[in-house]
């Protein structure tokens, strides 16, 4: 066997260009191990010591950084990025605008128009039509493409904000965060729950990590990763446990990024708005065809029927074909005016703004009808930590030994006032069962890096004198039970330094304390915990959490031997203490959840906290109101569908709440009660609501990858006031298109009938084909360029939100569509029948003088309408 794989390993050549760069593994065997999941090659190449080895990094330090060092490992091995797909050029988009079925018809026309003028009228004046149509199918082409070319340049901006992810590794001996773009093979990695796996790798050492490898595999059953099973994947995600892992592969290497080199670039989907008024471009434009078809027939009916009257169906002239074709012309531009062309255009103009001015008020909109979406919202389910408060936690109060402590000194005040035993009792549980780690940088401080609540529990221990490196090399770690949303606490087994086993325990202060039997008393000696002692601690539990405190409790027992194989026990641990850790509101939180109210979203606060924390919290920051209820999630599981109904507009806290109480409250809310949600989360946990929710909003500091992932917003700056700023760009949004669709029906309405009415009656259309062409060309993209960029105000968070089956073009906007079409389609009317009366006009001469009046006083009209639109009738329209 032995002499087997020594064969097997001389069957591997280092590349020379390797070798020289001082490395004795290339990037296609290491790819290559990871991707066939070959534990045979991996011992051929000495296991994890020897591939760390071969890629001279350290599994403890990690790779150096020495100057020249990291270039040369990224020549070699690659760069953690995903190759881009080229970006498209503006000459693309302006093929892409030159497919438009009616401007090809235009173009078709424009031609024939500038053939049969020249060769009737000669140059320059057969011209004239033909190149005016040509010059506005130009522009109106440019500022498609312009429009679409920028907006793909933004997206890919966004794309690239996306990836400014931070993982912990470990280089030159210290830990730190680096961007995920930075990471190389030799990267010994840290993982924990709720990380996406950053590149493909080996895993070092950990507890109990649980990969969901659905994104790769399609399989939907976790997968342990252990030294048997010790591959990992890029974009994957962590489930559950903690570990660490060596980088072997990054960007197009990993089997993530040959998925994506795989996949075709698609384009963005539309947003329902966009939908929604496709749909009614599409029938406003089968209603122009119509009219157009009508128009053609009566501009046309009076030279087809004289030539069939004189028998000359057969025989044209120049001319006659040329009055056809200026007819033809007209009907066709009938089609153009008719189709509102600029309602796509105005919705992704208003989104693309609104993305971009929220990425600069803290919100990365990584979905783009997340804007709208959030502009209907009814209700927000709001999480408590580092939404509503800063996530900036500390140990302000303790009960342990039965004495309740209040400290800001707690070194002075427990080394004086607790016995020895308990306070080491308590440094060994707080150090040693925590998902956090005090580490050494750079420049030779203490710093500690972990979730705030880990944070502020290690420099707890610290103030109380503990010195973590001592107390993690006197106990070895054996067993580790992660903190989840389930059990509500985290467990460690660790084997002592004279011999036995000892579990520490930590977590819901009354889900713990109820575990326990026995406590630590003033003295420092276990004693059976009577029912009266338990009282106690719980009523102590309830005045830290009335306090707004969040509160831990702490516990311990020993084990027998052997008993680290079997399940970590759920009873019989040693009380040590509780503790209550203070989260302050952020500031503006109070006036942001009173702006909702006002603006009639409703806003529910949905935590795993104890429930008089809960309440506390929410009372200071305007939630919890008189009449307003908070229930837990174990009495909000057992309510029957009717009690629901009666409960859920009332609720306005749920405490202890579970990932699936969130995910039922966010179904009932959309289905039952027919609202509009938002929710926001920060874990794994809340993946499955972010999801349901019509617009989920992930926490950019606190939230994992995972969230982040499920999201359609992500919230950097981790502050309700943010997501109440992102509802007031969402009915900004709403607003704006509403204003856009009625002038631009207003404008379409008086153009149809206008040329209509008047080919009726006269036979002849007061607006030429060129003139209708400039007109929606200038109407369509200046106006939905104004329209669709205006900024949002303060009274747009007054009103109540359209909610799902508000109408988007209300009753209101009707009776001015109709109403301005009317007054100014009697304008211009009045200038066609009487123009010549009134101003005195004879001739051909007259007619060219008149068009040009009612062409101007049209233009004039529609700016009026913008005016109107805006609600600016006060100002000056120059």
């Amino acid at each position: 066997m032995c002499s087997g794989l020594s064969l097997q390993s001389s069957q591997y050549v280092v590349p020379e260009d390797v070798r020289a760069a001082g490395f004795q593994i290339d990037a296609d065997e290491l790819t290559s191990i990871v991707e066939s999941r070959d534990t045979e090659r991996l011992t051929e190449h000495g296991q994890l010591d020897g591939i760390a080895d071969k890629l001279a990094t350290s599994l403890t330090d990690g790779i150096s950084t020495r100057e020249g060092l990291l270039g040369q490992r990224q020549e070699i091995y690659g760069v953690n990025k995903f190759a881009e797909s080229e970006p498209r050029s503006f000459w693309e988009f302006v093929w892409d605008a030159l497919q438009d079925t009616t401007l090809i018809i235009l173009a078709a026309c424009a031609f024939v128009s500038l053939t049969v003028g020249i060769a009737t009228e000669g140059w320059p004046n057969g011209s004239h039509d033909g190149i005016g149509i040509f010059a506005s199918i130009i522009l109106v082409v440019s500022v498609t493409a312009t429009s679409d070319y920028q907006q793909s340049l933004q997206f890919r901006d966004l794309d690239k904000e996306k990836r400014k992810i931070l993982v912990q590794v470990t280089r030159d001996g210290f830990r730190q965060r680096t961007l995920i773009d930075d990471l190389l093979p030799g990267d010994v990695v840290h993982l924990a729950v709720g990380d996406q796996v950053p590149a493909d790798g080996v895993f070092i050492s950990g507890f109990s990590l649980l990969l969901d490898e659905s994104s790769l595999t399609g399989e939907s059953e976790p997968v342990d990763v252990n030294e048997d099973k010790p591959f990992l994947s890029s974009g994957t995600k962590v489930l559950d446990g903690s570990g660490q892992m060596l980088v072997t592969a990054v960007g197009m290497r990993t089997q993530w990024g040959k998925l994506m080199a795989a996949l075709t670039e698609g384009g963005n989907d539309e947003t329902p708005l966009q939908v929604k008024l496709s749909g009614v471009a599409n029938i406003i434009g089968k209603i122009g065809l119509f009219f157009a078809v009508l128009t053609f027939i009566v501009l046309s009916q009076e030279l087809i029927g004289q030539k069939y009257h004189d028998g000359l169906l057969l025989s044209w002239s120049g001319d006659d074909v040329l009055e056809i074709l200026n007819h033809f012309a007209v009907a066709v531009t009938i089609v153009v005016v008719a189709v509102p062309e600029g309602l796509p255009l105005a919705v992704t103009l208003s989104l693309a703004y609104a993305m971009e001015k929220m990425m600069n008020d803290k919100a990365l909109v990584r979905q783009l009808a997340a804007c709208e979406t959030m502009g209907s919202a009814t209700v927000i389910c709001s999480d408590k930590t580092g939404t509503l408060t800063s996530n900036r936690m500390t140990v302000v109060k303790a009960c342990i030994c039965g004495n309740t402590l209040e400290f800001n000194d707690p070194l002075s005040s427990l080394s004086s006032e607790l016995p020895e035993v308990a306070v080491e009792t308590l440094l060994e549980s707080i150090l040693t069962n925590t998902g956090g780690e005090v580490v050494i940088d750079q420049n030779g401080k203490q710093d500690i890096i972990g979730t705030p609540t880990e944070t502020a529990l290690l420099e707890f221990a610290l103030s109380l004198g503990g010195n973590y490196k001592q107390k993690r090399q006197e106990s070895k770690i054996v067993k580790v039970e992660p903190f989840n949303s389930v059990k509500k606490r985290m467990t460690v087994i660790l084997e002592l330094p004279g011999g036995g086993y000892r579990a520490h325990c930590k977590g819901a202060a009354e889900i713990v304390l109820a575990a326990c039997d026995k406590f630590i008393d003033g003295s420092g000696s276990v004693v059976p915990l009577d029912k009266k002692t338990a009282n106690l601690l719980n009523d102590t539990i309830e005045t830290f959490s009335s306090e707004a405190l969040r509160t831990l409790c702490l516990a311990y027992r020993g084990l027998e031997d052997g008993s680290t194989q079997e399940e970590i026990p759920l009873q019989g641990y040693t009380f040590i203490g509780i503790v209550g850790i203070k989260d302050p509101v952020r500031l503006g939180v109070r006036e942001s959840v009173a702006s909702c109210r006002s603006a009639g979203i409703a806003v529910k606060m949905v935590t795993g906290d104890n429930i008089n924390t809960a309440k506390a919290i929410a009372r200071e920051c305007g939630i919890l109101t008189d009449g307003g209820l908070a229930i837990e999630g174990a009495e909000f599981r057992e309510k029957t569908p009717e009690e629901l109904l009666e409960l859920i507009p009332k609720m306005q806290v749920l405490a202890r709440s579970s990932p699936l109480d969130k995910l039922a409250l966010v179904k009932y809310l959309r289905t039952t009660s027919n609202e509009v949600v938002a929710v926001t989360g920060d874990g794994t946990n809340d993946a499955p609501a972010l999801r349901e929710a019509d617009i989920g909003l992930a926490m950019g500091i606190a939230g994992t990858e995972v969230a982040k992932e499920s999201a359609d917003v992500v919230i950097l700056d981790d502050n309700f006031s943010t997501i109440v700023t992102v509802a007031k760009w969402g009915r900004s949004v709403y607003v704006n298109i509403q204003k856009f669709v009625q002038f631009q029906l207003t404008v379409n309405i008086v153009a149809l009938l206008v040329n209509f009415s008047s080919a009726c009656f006269t036979g002849d259309a007061p607006l030429t084909a060129v003139q209708l062409l400039w007109v929606n060309m200038i109407m369509d993209t200046l106006g939905a360029l104004a329209l669709a960029t205006e900024p949002p105000n303060d009274n747009l968070m007054e009103k109540a939100p359209v909610g799902r089956t508000g109408k988007f073009i209300t009753n209101v906007m009707w009776r001015n569509i109709l109403g301005q079409s009317l007054y100014q389609f009697t304008v211009i009317w009045y200038l066609q029948s009487q123009g010549r009366y009134v101003f005195g006009l004879e001739g051909s001469e007259a007619d060219t003088v008149l068009n040009t009046i009612i062409f101007n006083t049209f233009v004039f009209c529609q700016r009026c309408s913008m005016r109107s639109a805006q609600g600016r009738w006060r100002r000056s329209m120059f």
